[in-house]
């Protein structure tokens, strides 16, 4: 359940019906259509820490349709957003316009092939960078790492656990301890501001009440 994204180059055939889609076409058909994807408003958990933050570069991983993205820009940031899907970068960036936000910029970017430039922002993000095809992950956020400043902040919020009322659990719903253990950074370098799983509110199918879980993963460059 992401939205990271890859830029397509040259036409790969169509594929098979026992062919699995790349993660860009994969991305590609989950965009396809008029109707947006996703609400367009900020993930709250990543508000509540980026408010107390000074605004300086961001990028997002995994922008989607660019929501977080936007919102930074309206906070004072130069924000850049990244995602596999042209279709969702198209979208962020209509939103840009619409907005008048110059400072929000987009790319369509495969991430897994992606290399940042060094010490280029103050604040990495990534909401829910989750996926229901192969993504390296881990990999990805590390590589990410690098591109923060001294002083610099990774906020990543996930899904630790399915929704309350679902029994899948896929192998990449990590409580944020796990998520940390698994980035394996050195702590001389790296200061763990938060590492919680948070409860939220939901609304199940059937319209009962219900919960996601949370894992947020806050650390800074010291």
């Amino acid at each position: 359940m992401t939205h990271q994204h890859q830029h397509a180059h040259g036409h790969a055939p169509a594929p098979t019906p026992n062919t699995p889609l790349s993660p860009a076409d994969h991305w590609e058909q989950r965009y396809a259509g008029s109707d947006r994807v996703w609400s367009g408003k900020v993930n709250q958990a990543l508000a509540a820490v980026v408010a107390g933050l000074a605004p300086g570069d961001s990028i997002d991983l995994g922008c989607g349709e660019g929501g977080d993205v936007l919102w930074l820009a309206e906070q004072g940031w130069t924000a850049h957003g990244l995602d596999i899907s042209e279709t969702a970068v198209g979208r962020a960036r209509a939103g840009a316009t619409s907005r008048g936000l110059t400072t929000a910029t987009f790319a369509a970017t495969d991430l897994e092939a992606w290399e940042p430039e060094r010490a280029s922002a103050d604040l990495v993000t990534a909401s829910f960078f989750q996926s229901d095809v192969p993504l390296e992950r881990t990999r990805i956020l590390r590589r990410a790492l690098t591109a923060l400043r001294p002083g610099g902040h990774l906020v990543s919020v996930s899904h630790a656990a399915p929704p309350s009322w679902a029994d899948h659990h896929r192998a990449d719903m990590l409580g944020a301890a796990e998520e940390l253990a698994q980035l394996d950074l050195p702590t001389a370098d790296w200061e763990v501001v938060t590492c919680e799983d948070r409860p939220r509110p939901a609304i199940a199918p059937d319209g009962s009440a219900g919960e996601h879980l949370d894992a947020v993963l806050v650390l800074r460059r010291r």
